[in-house]
């Protein structure tokens, strides 16, 4: 009796007494592979003054320094501006990468030519054609600016009309009516409020509000964030 995997199904084949048994495995199926790689690494998205780039070790001490602002936190689970953790939250993303579950973007600033804050595409699942825009933060010298509302025009473009999505997620915490604001405003669906669904990095509570865009709705949604650009 022994094993082997399939070269053209990529399934472990079970070999007993000459008869050949095929044995689904979740880790091994091309399934699961092609999943892993639904967002390709190199995927650029540039509009008109932004990019966002895959994040990667050339550029995470840039981004490091301009997290050290306590205003961008204020809200979120840890606190990006102690190094060891900053390290210790990208580094993890980026591993959550490999295993196709997040993809992590630094967002560009063509105008002034520097990195202005990151993205990421969380909660990956291709096989519910779903996923999640989060761990989001611009450097506060950008808040109020557009750049928010073109980062969210190029990555909900990609998911609905490139990846396929049917849903796309996005959640803040519940106090946080400055993200709040900015969500519904580039017209996002609030769903609710979930209590008690994270725990931060100080054992606190955190509620948060979900929000979402789906694909039967895109076309007028992606007319509305054309037309905040236009303004």
């Amino acid at each position: 009796m022994a094993n082997t995997v399939d070269k053209n199904t990529g399934r472990i084949v079970h070999l007993s007494n000459g008869n050949t048994h095929l044995y689904s495995t979740i880790f091994l199926t091309k399934q699961i592979i092609r999943m892993a790689n639904w967002i390709k690494y190199q995927t650029i998205l540039e509009g008109r003054t932004v990019k966002l780039i895959p994040l990667d070790k050339s550029n995470l001490s840039e981004l490091e320094l301009l997290a050290k602002d306590k205003r961008i936190w204020e809200f979120y689970l840890f606190d990006g501006t102690d190094s060891n953790l900053f390290h210790t939250i990208y580094n993890n993303v980026v591993l959550q990468r490999e295993k196709g579950i997040q993809f992590p973007y630094v967002i560009y600033n063509k105008i002034d030519n520097k990195i202005i804050g990151s993205t990421s595409y969380l909660d990956i699942q291709e096989v519910h054609k779903k996923l999640e825009i989060g761990l989001t933060w611009l450097h506060p010298e950008y808040w109020g600016t557009d750049v928010n509302i073109q980062c969210k025009l190029l990555l909900l473009t990609h998911c609905f009309e490139e990846l396929g999505a049917v849903r796309v997620q996005l959640k803040t915490d519940e106090n946080n009516l400055r993200s709040r604001r900015a969500i519904e405003k580039i017209g996002g669906q609030l769903e609710g409020i979930l209590r008690n669904e994270m725990i931060r990095n100080n054992k606190t509570k955190r509620n948060s509000a979900f929000y979402s865009f789906i694909d039967d709705e895109w076309r007028m949604k992606k007319q509305h964030l054309l037309d905040l650009l236009k303004t």
